[in-house]
C-alpha cells in the first residue's frame, strides 16, 4: 500500500487493508486472538491500527500496549454510520492494516438486537470477519454452530475461522471437519497454554499495566501465532475489503478555547475514549495528565479536570491519604473550575468509599472500610459486589448544569458495581427497554455522575466544557 497515498487522500476510495475477529460469544478468545496477531504483525514491523467494537476501556489498553497506537472504539449505538466510517478511516492514516476485535457474541447489540454489535460494525465498514471458536466438547457440533454464524444474516461478512483453546493433535480433524463441511477456511488454532492468560476481575480482564509478566505473556503469544495461524493468508484476506472513501473525522471541529484540562490517568483513573480526548484536544484543550494517587498537586495553570472511570476503589487507602490533592480539587471547585468525574470519577468525588476491602482481581473478602474522599458531590459511595445498572443510557437533565440545560438529553454508557448512598439525583436516566432510574450530581462547573459520556455522539457537551475553561480563564 501506499503510505503517502492514503495519507493524503481526503475523500476518494482508497485500500484500507482490515479484518476483525468475531466471536460466538464472550470467553471464546477474542482478545487472546486479536493481542496474538498484533504482537506477531507489529514484529513484522507492520504499522497497525487496532479497534474494539463497543464501549470497552479494557481490550484497547492491551491494543495500545503491543502496537503503541491508540486503540479506537466502534461503537455503532452511540454513532450513526457515516460518523463510525469517519472515525474508522481517520485512524487509519499512516497504517499498513486495521484489525477490529469484536465484543460478546458476533450478533449481540443493544437490546436483544443487531445495534451495536460485531456484525452491525463488519457491515457499516465492510469488513472481512474471521470467527473465533472454542470447539471444546463438541465434534460435528461445532461445524453446524459456525454455519448457524455465517448464515443467519446474508451479508453475515465472516470468511473464515479460527480455533482457540484447541489441542495440536485434535486441529487437523476440526479444521477438515469445517472445510469439508461448511467450505470456510480455518485460519489456524491458538493451543491451550497457562502461560499466556489474561487475569480478569469485575469490570473485565486486569489492565495492561496491571498484568503481571505482561510483556512476556504478548511475546508467548506473538510466537504462538506465528506457530500456529495462517498469518500470510489473513493479511491477503484484509486486502480484499473493498476501498473506502478516507475523511476527516474532526473537519467540521474548531477551537472554542484555548486551556489546559488536568485529566486523571493512573491505575485509578484509565477509562477514557481516546476520541473523547481527541476532541477535546481539536475544541482547543491541551490535557495535561496527573496522578490523584502520587501527585501533592493539581498541575499548574488549568482551567479544568477531568476524572475518567477506573478503580478508585481498589486504591481507596492510597486516594483517601493523599489529603493535599482532595483538598486542592475541593479549592477548585470552590474556585468554580469546571470538573467532570465519570463513574470511578465521580466515586472520587463523594463523600467516602466503602471498599468491601476489594482486592485487585476484584474480590471483597466481606470486610469494609470506609475512606473519606474528596467530598464535593453529596453521596457516600458503597461497592456492592454485584453489577448495577448496565448498558447504554439517555440522559436528562433536572436542571441547567455544566454539560447543558435542564430538559435536553445525552447518550452514554454504565457499568459498574457501586452504589451511591445518599447520593444527589440531578439526571434522569433509561434504558432502550424503558428501565429508568435516576442520580448524579449537576452544577454550573460540574457533570458528576456513573454515565460516561461519549463526546463525538455529544459533541456539544465537550464544547460546552471547553467554553466554561475558557471563561474560567479569563475571569482570572
Amino acid at each position: 500500500m501506499d503510505k503517502g497515498e492514503f495519507r493524503n487522500c481526503s475523500a476518494g476510495p482508497v485500500v484500507m487493508p482490515r479484518l476483525m475477529f468475531g466471536g460466538t460469544g464472550s470467553g471464546c478468545g477474542k482478545t487472546t486472538v486479536t493481542a496474538a496477531v498484533l504482537q506477531a504483525l507489529t514484529a513484522r514491523k507492520m504499522k497497525l491500527a487496532p479497534y474494539k467494537c463497543g464501549p470497552d476501556y479494557i481490550d484497547p489498553m492491551f491494543h495500545r500496549q503491543i502496537t503503541g497506537s491508540p486503540s479506537i472504539n466502534l461503537d455503532s449505538v452511540f454513532l450513526e454510520p457515516e460518523k463510525l466510517r469517519r472515525i474508522f478511516t481517520w485512524h487509519m492514516k499512516g497504517k499498513d492494516m486495521a484489525l477490529i476485535e469484536g465484543v460478546m457474541g458476533y450478533y449481540d447489540g443493544q437490546g436483544g438486537g443487531s445495534k451495536g454489535s460485531s456484525y452491525h460494525v463488519a457491515s457499516i465498514t465492510k469488513t472481512p470477519v474471521v470467527l473465533v471458536v472454542r470447539p471444546e466438547g463438541t465434534a460435528l457440533s461445532v461445524a453446524a454452530s459456525v454455519q448457524g454464524f455465517k448464515n443467519f444474516r446474508e451479508d453475515s461478512m465472516i470468511q473464515g475461522v479460527i480455533l482457540n483453546g484447541v489441542r495440536e493433535g485434535m486441529y487437523n480433524f476440526y479444521r477438515k471437519l469445517l472445510e469439508e463441511e461448511i467450505g470456510l477456511k480455518v485460519y489456524g488454532f491458538l493451543p491451550k497454554d497457562s502461560k499466556v492468560s489474561l487475569e480478569s476481575r469485575h469490570l473485565g480482564l486486569v489492565t495492561a499495566a496491571e498484568q503481571e509478566r505482561l510483556s512476556e505473556k504478548l511475546s508467548v503469544l506473538g510466537e504462538l501465532a506465528e506457530k500456529y495461524l495462517d498469518l500470510d493468508s489473513l493479511l491477503a484476506l484484509a486486502k480484499t475489503a473493498e476501498p473506502m472513501a478516507a475523511r476527516d473525522a474532526f473537519d467540521e471541529i474548531s477551537p472554542v478555547g484555548y486551556v489546559r484540562l488536568a485529566v486523571a490517568m493512573d491505575e485509578a483513573f484509565c477509562f477514557y475514549y481516546e476520541d473523547n480526548l481527541e476532541l477535546l484536544r481539536r475544541l482547543g484543550a491541551e490535557l495535561v495528565p496527573f496522578s490523584p494517587m502520587r501527585d501533592a498537586h493539581l498541575p499548574e495553570n488549568i482551567q479544568g479536570i477531568y476524572l475518567g472511570g477506573g478503580y478508585p476503589e481498589l486504591y481507596a487507602k492510597i486516594l483517601s491519604e493523599n489529603e493535599r490533592m482532595k483538598e486542592e480539587i475541593r479549592q477548585a471547585a470552590e474556585g468554580r473550575m469546571p470538573i467532570i468525574g465519570e463513574c470511578g470519577g465521580y466515586m472520587y468525588l463523594a463523600e467516602s468509599i466503602q471498599d468491601g476491602n476489594m482486592q485487585k482481581g476484584g474480590i471483597s473478602d466481606g470486610r469494609e472500610e470506609l475512606w473519606p474522599m474528596v467530598g464535593i458531590v453529596p453521596g457516600k459511595c458503597r461497592m456492592t459486589g454485584k453489577l448495577g445498572p448496565f448498558g447504554y443510557v439517555t440522559g436528562t437533565g433536572r436542571k441547567d448544569s455544566l454539560i447543558g440545560m435542564a430538559g435536553e438529553t445525552f447518550m452514554a454508557h454504565e457499568f459498574h458495581y457501586s452504589v451511591m448512598d445518599g447520593g444527589t439525583k440531578d439526571f434522569i436516566l433509561s434504558k432502550s427497554n424503558g428501565r429508568g432510574w435516576s442520580g448524579g450530581t449537576a452544577g454550573e462547573y460540574l457533570y458528576a455522575a456513573y454515565p460516561h459520556l461519549y463526546f463525538y455522539a455529544n459533541p456539544e457537551i465537550a464544547e460546552n466544557f471547553v467554553r466554561a475553561m475558557e471563561a474560567v480563564k479569563h475571569d482570572d
